[in-house]
């Protein structure tokens, strides 16, 4: 059922997704390819934002702000997931792994080398700040339009 506090979590959380991905566009590799990095990462964060603290909008503030933490925290797993996914994806349709068990192991350690791109000190606060900021007007839309 949609609800406002639904709407606007999807909202904020696909707008942090957005700048955080926008941001972090100067630490990837040169040469990697940056066709619907952004789009796919706001999607994420709407679905998360929807999925997650949206649904449990009206908790209090404390319940808001832990929400919009675990609603980012989700957004960068299912965001690292998805994009090592795809470039694992990617190589093993370009024939680099001998077989599935190193296509999977290789996914893994695509993961771990996308999450180390994200650790830089302007990316990490914008994603608490954007999940403290998310989880307040969640919150707050909940209390207001329930």
């Amino acid at each position: 059922m949609p609800t406002a506090a639904k709407f606007v979590a999807a909202i904020v959380f696909g707008f942090v997704a957005w700048f955080v991905s926008r941001l972090m566009v100067p630490y990837l590799p040169e040469g990697t390819r940056q066709a619907y990095f952004a789009e796919v990462s706001t999607a994420i964060g709407m679905v998360m934002g929807w999925r997650i603290s949206g649904r449990y909008g009206g908790g209090g503030m404390r319940a808001g702000i832990g929400y919009g933490l675990t609603t980012v925290a989700a957004t960068v797993f299912w965001g690292l997931l998805i994009f090592a996914g795809e470039e694992m994806l990617d190589r093993s349709l370009n024939v680099r792994y001998d077989g599935p068990i190193e296509a999977l192991t290789e996914g893994v350690q695509l993961f771990v080398d996308y999450a180390k791109m994200m650790i830089h000190p302007d990316v990490i606060i914008w994603l608490i700040v954007g999940a403290l900021f998310g989880g307040w007007v969640t919150e707050r839309t909940a209390r207001n339009w329930s």
